[in-house]
């Protein structure tokens, strides 16, 4: 069956879920253009470059006149660029509003109604109002990254052609790795600090795996007739899990000390479970379990060391 899309952008397509996301769609034979200012560096996207498929353009999405340069010929947007995460947005929130919600103007301006897929959050639910969150529930935005992301939302919409993915809480291994993300910072510290202190463990948190992530779009790309106009819960009913929950999953792989603290909280209050019935429904489910990913995480944990010169041991 011959593409309805060929020529696709992604921006931020050196991040996290940007590296997967370039390496599924190459696989699946599409030309990909990246545009990403290497805040994080690029490392990840290097394999790539010996791909005939594969075009890099440096540049930031707040720029409107590299946007342009960027939208010329393509058929698609996939848009991660973005300031990810509660501690990030939280550290500079006027450069995060820039990005995330400045810069998805541009995208949605220069886009001129060519689709767009945009990665959206869990974390506009917050800290749960129901008990189930859908995809028709109001939204609790309790962080500036999860207000941002709400807000990009309606940006997107104004374009009309679009999808709208709303993810679970990311984890497992990439090409630009991150250990900012629960189940990864979790594993990384019970393997290599051998200790690890939870606050709030009851707290319900869904995942999903990078590469279902990446794989999501390029399900998209081939469903978009069926799946235009619409916002999903990308994830699994199987996947929401409490932090308890996590760390007991690593434990029966590693041995370490792990103490649930009653005194203390943390920062970031979301407490939620979601319904991914509506993505199900239309034939999306994600493939990779929590267990798989964090077999994968600790052994990928024993290459990576982070130091902390201010540490004596």
């Amino acid at each position: 069956m011959e593409k309805k899309f060929k020529k696709i952008l992604v921006t931020g397509g050196a991040g996290y879920v940007g590296t997967c996301t370039v390496d599924a769609l190459l696989k699946n034979g599409y030309q990909v253009r990246v545009l990403d200012s290497l805040r994080f560096g690029g490392h990840g996207l290097l394999p790539f470059f010996q791909n005939k498929n594969f075009e890099f353009i440096k540049g930031d999405i707040r720029d409107k006149k590299i946007v342009q340069a960027a939208m010329k010929d393509v058929d698609v947007v996939i848009h991660l660029a973005s300031i990810v995460g509660f501690p990030a947005c939280r550290k500079d929130p006027e450069l995060s509003r820039e990005i995330n919600v400045g810069g998805t103007e541009n995208i949605v301006e220069e886009a001129a109604g060519r689709p767009v897929l945009f990665a959206s959050t869990g974390s506009n639910y917050g800290k749960m109002l129901e008990k189930i969150c859908t995809e028709t529930v109001p939204l609790n935005p309790l962080t500036d990254y999860a207000r941002q992301k709400s807000e990009a939302e309606e940006i997107i919409k104004k374009n009309r052609e679009f999808v709208i993915y709303r993810f679970a809480t990311a984890f497992g291994v990439s090409p630009r790795m991150r250990l900012d993300l629960l189940p990864n910072d979790f594993t990384y510290r019970a393997v290599r600090d051998k200790s690890l202190i939870v606050y709030e463990k009851s707290f319900m948190r869904t995942f999903i795996h990078v590469r279902d992530m990446a794989d999501s779009f390029v399900f998209a790309l081939a469903n978009y007739d069926k799946m235009r106009g619409e916002i999903y819960n990308v994830g699994d009913n199987q996947m929401n899990y409490s932090k308890e929950g996590i760390c007991n999953l690593i434990r029966q792989k590693v041995d370490y000390y792990l103490h649930f603290a009653d005194i203390g909280h943390d920062l970031d209050q979301r407490d939620y479970m979601v319904s991914y019935d509506k993505v199900h429904a239309v034939g999306f489910k994600p493939q990779i379990s929590m267990e798989q990913g964090i077999d994968e995480l600790i052994n990928v944990s024993q290459l990576i060391e982070v130091q902390n010169p201010h540490y004596n041991a």
